[in-house]
């Protein structure tokens, strides 16, 4: 039945209840961008989990979010009067522009996912950089995705899932998830949701163990090379995307090599480092108690290990060098004895970081030219070394250099 326009038109009494809001189905805005607006709003914060969160923030100025999915975002906190940055992925699609999520696990000793989770709410201002990262399917199109995600490292698959959904497109997509039980599983419903409406969109998920569910229908135990198998028959066809703590994600690459997987058509992404707790409790893959010493091992030695020797130069005094960021159009100095991203930050220039130890590899840009001594600890690929990649939180000049940021 066809009902006139006006009676939908609110009363008086009605409209003096009513708030102002951006009509934002009216006109696109104008694209967000950090450089020149990097203060967010948190506009709601949503339990997923017992220990997990969703925080969503908004542009004060009604601005758009563009980015890929799988990208991340840095956030530049105070905690105790301390400066913190901290990288997240994003969780949200870019087909929902108007506002931008990460999804955060509660971490025991955490810094910074606990001053999330006890102090961020909604109406909170938070100063964040980015989006950067390119572990994204954007980037890869193929006819068939495998994700395969671990405890919070389902966020980048999240939104790459998500993103398919929202525009319509019924992509071939086979999503593991592991988790320590079934009530660890993050957006359960949500992806069965998906499930329900893309014909070509299946989930499994595999956890350690039942939890205080007694009527769990799921595989318990861990992601292994036959279960694999059983779930994505045809996985050797497919493009994977792996994301989860260090230990799981070594564990996939064994069983994907086992299995004869051809590694140019395997991504995968770390999600964390702020503690090595995440190592023990996200007992989300086939690790024996060896595999775990390990995995403690070798994270330990990216913590403490002198890393490679630095390249010996001739220069005995902090000599300043010229340093030149090419898309921001920006020029510092930096001394010889000075990192460039410390350099780069009391200039003003602000640059993706987390570690600033060259851990994390947030830091990592192309150096169109110059030579720098580079002191990392794991970050960085050689392969990425020989094609001219640096960290700058761990690089010090050696000459003038110009940056590809």
């Amino acid at each position: 039945m066809m009902r006139d326009q006006a009676a939908f038109q609110p009363s008086p009494d009605a409209a003096s209840n009513r708030v102002t809001q951006p009509r934002f189905w009216e006109t696109l805005p104008a694209r967000w961008n950090s450089d020149a607006d990097d203060t967010l709003v948190c506009c709601q914060v949503r339990q997923e989990t017992h220990d997990v969160k969703s925080f969503f923030f908004r542009a004060p100025s009604g601005r758009a979010f563009a980015f890929e999915p799988g990208q991340f975002i840095t956030l530049e906190l105070e905690i105790d009067g301390e400066p913190v940055n901290r990288c997240y992925t994003i969780s949200s699609p870019p087909t929902r522009p108007h506002t931008i999520s990460i999804t955060v696990k509660r971490v025991p000793g955490g810094k910074v996912s606990n001053w999330l989770h006890d102090t961020l709410h909604a109406g909170m201002q938070v100063r964040v950089l980015g989006p950067s990262g390119e572990f994204t399917c954007a980037r890869y199109p193929a006819r068939k995705y495998l994700f395969l995600s671990a405890g919070s490292g389902i966020t980048p698959l999240m939104s790459m899932s998500r993103t398919h959904h929202e525009l319509g497109e019924d992509s071939d997509i086979v999503f593991v998830h592991s988790a320590r039980t079934p009530d660890d599983i993050i957006f359960a419903r949500e992806l069965d949701l998906i499930a329900s409406n893309q014909a070509h969109f299946r989930t499994a998920f595999v956890c350690e163990r039942m939890g205080t569910r007694t009527n769990w229908p799921g595989v318990t135990g861990f992601l292994t090379l036959p279960l694999l198998k059983l779930i994505a028959p045809d996985f050797l066809e497919r493009e994977i995307f792996t994301c989860g703590p260090a230990p799981y994600m070594q564990a996939v690459r064994g069983l994907l090599e086992e299995g004869g997987f051809d590694r140019a058509h395997y991504h995968e992404e770390s999600f964390s480092f702020e503690t090595l707790s995440e190592i023990v409790n996200e007992a989300v893959a086939p690790l024996t108690t060896a595999r775990v010493a390990d995995a403690l091992q070798t994270a330990g030695a990216l913590v403490d290990a002198p890393g490679p020797a630095p390249v010996k130069t001739s220069v005995e005094t902090d000599v300043r060098f010229k340093v030149s960021f090419t898309k921001s159009n920006r020029e510092i100095e930096c001394g010889s004895e000075q990192h460039v991203l410390d350099a780069a930050r009391k200039a003003g220039v602000r640059l993706p970081s987390s570690c600033t130890q060259g851990m994390c590899g947030t830091c990592k840009v192309k150096l169109v030219s110059g030579e720098v001594a580079m002191k990392h600890a794991g970050g960085i690929r050689q392969r990425e070394i020989d094609q001219g990649m640096v960290l700058l939180c761990c690089s010090k000049p050696l000459s003038d250099l110009i940056v590809d940021k």
